[in-house]
């Protein structure tokens, strides 16, 4: 299995740390040519605008809208952002997930935190029991959710923070800055 991590803007290098722990082959994606035989990728947090951008200016936004129809893409944070349809607001998009997120919802900087989240999918896909400690920063929600896009999981006041529709995933909050692999893990089981 080989895993991309596009690697224009963000904390790219922290997902790679973190599948090189779990012995997946892994690249940068900063070009087009980069997606070839890969069977999944992540697009990590950073500036979702910046990303967006940086995407248009590399060509990439048609190659990663293709990629996305058959091949697994996790984004995370600013890339949960970048993969969703809608975020009432004009910036580049890839529109693969039927999501409508909210950049920034929790605030700035200042009101970032960490939560325990109870994530029955990944419990059943990990066979695990514990809730899953997921770390916020300037963190968007997902507002709702539609078509074959489900809620995976939801912060105490109900605000969705992690959704999946088929083999894309979203998540609100970054795996990658902590030392669990489960998300990672579950996400490779989306690629294969």
């Amino acid at each position: 299995m080989k895993i991309g991590v596009l690697a224009l803007q963000g904390d790219f290098a922290e997902h790679i740390a973190m599948l090189k722990r779990l012995k997946v082959d892994t690249i940068e994606v900063r070009l087009p040519e980069h997606l070839r035989s890969l069977d999944g990728l992540i697009i990590p947090g950073g500036e979702s605008t910046t990303i967006g951008k940086l995407a248009v200016a590399y060509n990439l936004m048609e190659p990663l809208k293709l990629f996305g129809q058959r091949h697994a893409i996790w984004g995370t944070c600013a890339g949960a952002i970048f993969i969703s349809k809608d975020i009432g607001r004009d910036q580049p998009l890839l529109g693969l997930m039927d999501i409508k997120v909210q950049r920034n919802a929790f605030g700035r900087q200042i009101d970032s935190f960490e939560t325990d989240l109870d994530i029955p999918e990944l419990k059943q896909a990990t066979g695990t029991k514990e809730d899953y400690h997921a770390v916020f920063i300037r963190a968007p929600i997902i507002e709702s959710v539609s078509g074959d896009a489900k809620v995976l999981a939801s912060v105490a006041d109900g605000r969705i923070v992690a959704a999946q529709q088929g083999h894309l995933l979203a998540t609100s909050f970054h795996p990658e800055l902590t030392g669990d692999t489960r998300f990672h893990e579950y996400f490779l089981s989306l690629a294969d």
